[in-house]
């Protein structure tokens, strides 16, 4: 039944963007491989998961400069559903944003495609201290999601039907919002269709406008980002958590700038989950009444019209004492409000750990 309405929901979602006359759809099926990116992960494997993904596409032509730096993108929507085939883990639906970078000439009727998305999913089997306790991948329905596709497309091979087919790689968890928190990432191969919703065979793309020369000077930036995380003590409570960072960025050209700052991280589950570890015999751990961390870190900030990614790794020069280890590394989303002002929600991990997702503004002078 739930697999009804969701199709229903598909239809629907779809249904309001069939009048553009610049756009289409794709449908794939995946069929893959759930890595085992930690011991607990051997216990949730039974079989190889399933799926498919529906999905908006709108290109872009040149209407604004950015389209050229980025060979004319598309953005769009994506709707998903995962089978773990694990009555530990359950099913996963999902819905992303995404964009498509091509990395072939446009005018080409075949294409090779890079897709990113971000997105929320709802896992319908999360962790369950008497009912599902051995589902340590998800500790609550909602999770965030990401996924990556590398496909080859080919486009009005039938009318207006094409073929695409790649490789998918999706990884969905909630960030240690609440644990256990360890995550489902999964590598797989897709086939499906796409259809345009315009009959017209090729699209007229306009040249950039913009001086190929660029110079900004060095730049200031202030955020202040905080949310609600747990500690790997299940069961031990969700607490706040602050994060100040002070960086500055040198744009290298418009696409590109390179970061290097510092910044303070607040996270009040450190002290409980420090009392809680000296309860344990033979825990060696040094005496402290800080639990305040400070990193510094380089980075890189890729710019996308109003949008940007930021890529991050840092080393913790104030570390109280051992937790998840020294080295972390953040992945951001912004988004700038105007010149200046910018919004922004970032994964902070170590290594294959989630700790904290982040939601936070900031200033860039």
């Amino acid at each position: 039944m739930k697999k009804i309405i969701f199709i229903l929901l598909i239809f629907s979602f779809t249904a309001s963007f069939s009048q553009s006359n610049s756009s289409y759809f794709q449908a794939d099926y995946f069929y893959g491989n759930i890595l085992r990116q930690n011991p607990d992960a051997t216990v949730l494997i039974q079989g190889h998961p399933t799926g498919f993904f529906i999905s908006y596409n709108k290109r872009t032509s040149g209407e604004e400069n950015w389209h050229e730096r980025f060979n004319y993108p598309d953005f769009g929507y994506s709707i998903g559903y995962q089978d773990y085939k694990s009555d530990i883990v359950g099913e996963l639906y999902s819905v992303y944003g995404h964009y498509n970078f091509y990395f072939t000439n446009r005018t080409s009727p075949n294409q090779l495609i890079l897709r990113a998305g971000i997105g929320l999913a709802y896992n319908t089997n999360p962790y369950d201290k008497e009912t599902n306790n051995k589902n340590t991948a998800f500790g609550s329905h909602l999770n965030s999601s990401t996924y990556f596709k590398l496909y080859f497309q080919r486009e009005n091979i039938l009318n207006n039907l094409g073929v695409n087919a790649g490789l998918t790689f999706i990884h969905a968890s909630n960030s240690n919002v609440k644990s256990p928190n360890s995550g489902m990432n999964v590598w797989a191969a897709t086939l499906g269709l796409n259809y345009n919703l315009t009959t017209q065979q090729t699209t007229h793309y306009i040249s950039s406008s913009e001086s190929e020369k660029f110079k900004e000077p060095i730049k200031y930036n202030i955020a202040i980002r905080g949310g609600v995380n747990e500690s790997e003590i299940i069961g031990s409570g969700m607490k706040p958590f602050f994060v100040v960072s002070a960086y500055a960025d040198k744009r290298l050209n418009r696409k590109s700038a390179l970061q290097l700052g510092t910044e303070l991280f607040i996270s009040p589950i450190l002290k409980e989950y420090y009392e809680l570890n000296l309860t344990i015999p033979h825990t060696n751990l040094k005496e402290t009444s800080d639990f305040s961390r400070i990193g510094v870190f380089i980075g890189h900030e890729l710019f996308i019209n109003k949008l940007s990614i930021e890529t991050q790794i840092g080393y913790y020069v104030k570390y109280p004492f051992e937790y998840s280890g020294r080295v972390y590394e953040t992945l951001g989303l912004k988004r700038y409000l105007n010149e200046k002002w910018f919004a922004s929600i970032r994964l902070k991990a170590h290594a294959a750990d989630a700790e904290t997702v982040e939601f936070g503004v900031g200033i860039r002078l």
